[in-house]
């Protein structure tokens, strides 16, 4: 970073998942200066690691002197983590996230370092289970930035798939689906390992047996389990498919389908009343807004990284 840009440099933005950390510079106006990320997630660290790979990713970003707000969400305030932000309960206001934010001990002058909470829900009699969300709430506190009486349905599909549900800016409940972590495990500790593989949907055929599942999870649930084996049986009895790479290609599009159909069952019933908001990568939005309109739904897509930014600048505007 030149002299001129880092002395440009307001606020550093991060966020701290498991396995990765990606930061960015920021100037007063939220202009992105400066991108940079590791490898060094929570599962790698200590506590007392978290300030060094820190530094390794945004020191050279930082002024000789001075101090810099660096703004955390994810999993650096996890109770595993460098410090805990206790979960906030449900409701919560999204531009109040704040008021659950802590301070790590620091070393280092330079830095002024805040880790944001997540939230948490509690099982009652509205038939909401336990469940918590770290790192997501950011992602909707940015879609509040920027529609700050937001009220419908928010999908954020991942490893671990979110859904929200906001009134006014503020959660009222959410969902959490272990999709993604069902499909790489059937992908690659199952029967189906040698049976599928995870080539998109651009292969020919693969779009229509990915739509094809979502519709027949969707509908009959109860099958699953039959379908997936018949993944396997497939691959040994139908002629119809295509050969080698592209016929593993089409089977691991069916089985995206039948992970992702299996989710939108269990929301199915609410789908239709409210709008459908997407925040994430282009790529996994794209299946899941193809996945919605295999079953009639209407869905838009924010960006994830921009999302982030959004949310960790309403909390910075908010301290």
């Amino acid at each position: 970073m030149s002299d001129e840009v880092r002395e440009r440099l307001a606020w550093v933005a991060v966020d701290w998942g498991s396995s990765h950390l990606r930061a960015w510079g920021l100037d007063e106006r939220g202009e992105v200066l400066a991108r940079g990320g590791s490898d060094k997630g929570m599962l790698a660290l200590a506590p007392e690691d978290y300030e060094p790979a820190l530094l390794e990713t945004v020191g050279d970003w930082l002024p000789a002197s001075g101090r810099v707000a660096v703004w955390i969400c994810g999993m650096a305030g996890a109770r595993q983590g460098w410090r805990e932000a206790a979960y906030l309960p449900l409701p919560t206001r999204l531009e109040e996230l704040t008021r659950g934010a802590v301070a790590p001990s620091l070393r280092d002058a330079r830095l002024e370092v805040r880790l944001l909470p997540g939230l948490c829900q509690h099982a009652d009699a509205a038939k909401r289970g336990f469940d918590v969300m770290r790192g997501e709430e950011t992602q909707l506190a940015g879609l509040v930035a920027w529609e700050p009486e937001f009220s419908g349905l928010v999908c954020l599909p991942g490893t671990h798939a979110k859904w929200a549900w906001l009134e006014g800016g503020e959660v009222k409940r959410f969902a959490t689906y272990l999709t993604g972590e069902l499909y790489g495990l059937l992908a690659g500790q199952s029967v189906l390992r040698h049976t599928v593989a995870d080539a998109g949907l651009v292969e020919s055929g693969c779009r229509e047996a990915f739509i094809g599942a979502v519709r027949e999870a969707a509908d009959e649930p109860g099958r699953f389990s039959q379908w997936l084996f018949g993944l396997r049986a497939a691959d040994l009895l139908d002629d119809s498919l295509p050969a080698g790479e592209a016929r593993r290609a089409r089977l691991g599009a069916r089985l995206s389908g039948l992970a992702i159909g299996l989710e939108l069952g269990g929301v199915r019933h609410e789908l239709a009343s409210v709008p459908i908001t997407l925040i994430g990568s282009e790529a996994l939005c794209e299946r899941y807004a193809l996945a919605l309109g295999a079953l009639g739904h209407t869905s838009r897509r924010l960006d994830g990284e921009a999302a982030v930014l959004a949310g960790l600048g309403l909390a910075r505007a908010g301290a």
